[in-house]
């Protein structure tokens, strides 16, 4: 929640936008908030922004501060009215009144919602397990299972449980290149991207199990990759062939077989009626995939196509046996920051405490010289991770933010930004 990258604001930053706002307010008689927020969210600040979506955040709580009718009497900048201008006439009564703030700032003040407290918590806790399960010993002090059997057991575990690498002649021959079904193309990409992974894995487990038994050297790759098991994390090996995800061992590798799962069943059974989002490798080829089919069907530049992001509330993965005529039904992405009204159709505000909700199954609808609605709706960011933050690939394409989707709301955009409400194709467990 809030930023999607730490950045380093200083001292620096601050006393410029105080200089410039003084300045402002001195030196001319109307005051010229539009400069101000540009000075201050595009150059003091903003200059330090690197990320897109954190510069609409920034500009957009700016909006809040910097404005007309915050010198208007009672003006407040939180919805319960527990931060709002001071009626304060001199230096001593403004003191009197910041006293008068809560030590711990509430959520509120920056435009979010009451669960994120939790999810600020959450985070910390995580981080400091991490550091206490880094600080463990490595051997074995008392009695039960040594480290080496805990290592094996688990390793050979995971070593049955991994699925044999998909035979990419087989696929292709099935799923031949053609030219009005770009599907055939990602699904053979998606195989190649998945047996990168697979093929590690089982070569790793297979090494490691021998240099627990002493067969083979216990090289420093290997020991890595045990040290991992042992601590129910993604062996580093493993996560730079895999996808972006935040799971611990044990629910990455049930995971990986749902996804493995999903690819074999469109193998075995063709196209399905709905795409599980989560289960691609790469979603972004699979997005231009469809889009490019839709181009080629009607001879069209694909450059003219848009989406249509059609919320269908009433269709289930389970209840959807026919893909629709052009596009396609998606299924997998997970809410945080709102959730789905299924009686308004609409977003709304998170119920205490559920820090996500599944959201419903979207239709992609390919439209051509498509002009987006300039209100009703929330550009909301969809990403593959809880991290958010993501860096460009050789690709084009972010590793993690995956594209805008337009979700119906009655409340202004502004109000969603601050409450950082985002769409994910995978949580932490």
């Amino acid at each position: 929640l809030g930023w999607n990258i730490r950045y380093d604001f200083t001292d620096g930053d601050l006393t410029m936008c105080q200089r410039q706002i003084k300045m402002m307010i001195d030196d001319y008689e109307v005051i010229p908030y539009q400069v101000i927020r540009v000075l201050c969210g595009e150059i003091n600040y903003g200059g330090r922004v690197t990320d897109d979506k954190d510069r609409r955040l920034i500009n957009n709580l700016l909006d809040n501060y910097v404005n007309a009718d915050v010198i208007g009497d009672e003006y407040s900048f939180s919805p319960s009215g527990a931060y709002k201008v001071p009626a304060a006439q001199n230096n001593v009564e403004f003191v009197d009144y910041v006293k008068t703030f809560p030590m711990v700032p509430n959520p509120e003040v920056f435009g979010l919602h009451e669960n994120a407290d939790i999810t600020c918590d959450q985070n910390e806790t995580y981080a400091l397990f991490e550091t206490v399960l880094s600080l463990q010993p490595r051997v074995n002090s008392g009695g039960g299972l040594s480290r080496e059997d805990v290592i094996e057991a688990s390793a050979s575990d995971i070593f049955a449980r991994c699925p044999e690498p998909f035979d990419i002649d087989q696929v292709a021959h099935k799923y031949p290149t053609d030219y009005n079904q770009s599907m055939n193309t990602v699904l053979t990409q998606e195989c190649i991207r998945y047996n990168a992974l697979l093929i590690v894995m089982r070569r790793s487990l297979q090494e490691g199990l021998k240099a627990l038994k002493g067969l083979v050297v216990m090289s420093p790759e290997l020991e890595a990759v045990t040290n991992s098991i042992f601590d129910n994390q993604v062996p580093e090996a493993w996560a730079s062939k895999a996808y972006p995800s935040l799971k611990p061992l044990s629910s990455w590798v049930l995971d990986l077989l749902e996804r493995i799962k999903f690819i074999n069943d469109w193998i075995d059974k063709g196209p399905p009626p709905v795409y599980w989002i989560s289960g691609f490798f790469f979603p972004q080829a699979f997005l231009t995939g469809t889009l490019q089919n839709y181009a080629r069907k009607n001879k069209i530049a694909i450059d003219t196509v848009q989406w249509n992001f059609n919320v269908l509330d009433t269709k289930t993965f389970a209840n959807t046996t026919e893909p629709p005529e052009d596009g396609c039904y998606v299924s997998g992405y997970f809410l945080e920051g709102a959730r789905w009204d299924y009686d308004a159709h609409q977003l709304a505000e998170s119920r205490p405490k559920e820090l996500y909700t599944d959201f419903p199954l979207m239709w992609l609808e390919p439209a051509r010289n498509r002009e987006p609605p300039k209100e009703g709706v929330y550009n909301c960011p969809a990403y593959k991770t809880l991290t958010r933050a993501g860096l460009l690939s050789t690709t084009g394409h972010s590793t993690n933010f995956v594209m805008y989707m337009e979700v119906p709301t009655d409340k202004s955009e502004s109000h969603w930004i601050n409450r950082s409400v985002a769409l994910f194709t995978a949580l932490m467990f």
